[in-house]
């Protein structure tokens, strides 16, 4: 008789969730969601897996499948659910009167990122009076920690330790990313980082697109969160960079002052 194997099941289970997981943060990357090609791609799971799961999450109405696009995007439950957790997480309240007041006295378009594990996610925006934007940044868009001036704000405040892990298996862990961020480059931006107190991304993700963050902490002192500016290179050049980089700590200043451990 084969030996029982009591565990098999909810480690399947298990698995199984996190694949889902995977998916929606996939989809949830942009609001035009992702084609089933780039789930697969970016998933590393078979297109008949991939499938699968996308047509039960569909039933379930957390996605949609766009019959003009092809896409795959978040449906109406993921937006109730939202809207429910939303209660929990007041980042509108803490962070908007930040924003706007960067907005105001930048020009910039100014976002509030927060820390997930090891990558940023983008949570609120307030677009500035420049009619010259960049689009590198937007609700929902998710960056490794080291990676664009959020995930480099947040990541020079880490324990050494912290940043070991991640430096560690760098090329890995950044991805697509890798290319305009080399383990040295990162190392570099996190050191001057430390010593300025905001950091700097010189269009490392995209050509031309620069941007600017400070950290924001939590009561015990770790970084939880940025808020950061972003624009074309002309409105980042270095005798600006202090004038955007006081404003940026004062208001993250503001917010670590302000903040509880549910933001």
């Amino acid at each position: 008789m084969p030996t029982q194997q009591p565990h098999a099941k909810p480690v399947q289970a298990a698995q199984v969730v996190g694949r889902v997981a995977a998916l929606l943060r996939l989809v949830g990357r942009k609001p035009e969601g992702m084609s089933i090609a780039g789930l697969v791609r970016e998933s590393g799971l078979t297109r008949p897996t991939v499938h699968r799961l996308l047509a039960s999450l569909a039933a379930e109405g957390l996605l949609d499948h766009d019959q003009r696009t092809g896409n795959w995007i978040l449906g109406p439950e993921i937006f109730l659910l939202g809207s429910v957790a939303a209660a929990r997480f007041p980042f509108e309240d803490l962070a908007r009167p930040s924003l706007r007041r960067l907005a105001e006295e930048s020009g910039e378009s100014a976002f509030y990122s927060i820390r997930r594990g090891h990558e940023t996610v983008c949570v609120l925006r307030e677009e500035g009076s420049f009619p010259v934007r960049s689009f590198v940044l937007h609700e929902g868009v998710r960056f490794p920690l080291g990676v664009a001036s959020a995930g480099t704000a947040i990541m020079a405040f880490l324990t050494d330790e912290e940043q070991q892990v991640i430096l560690s298996g760098w090329e890995q862990y950044a991805g697509e990313f890798a290319a305009g961020h080399s383990e040295g480059v990162v190392r570099r931006n996190l050191e001057q980082t430390r010593f300025a107190g905001y950091s700097v991304n010189p269009g490392l993700v995209l050509e031309g697109s620069w941007g600017m963050a400070a950290a924001v902490f939590d009561q015990q002192g770790r970084p939880v969160g940025a808020l950061s500016l972003t624009g074309i290179e002309p409105r980042f050049r270095p005798e600006r960079q202090e004038f955007l980089g006081k404003l940026l700590m004062e208001e993250a200043h503001r917010m670590s002052s302000a903040r509880t451990d549910h933001l």
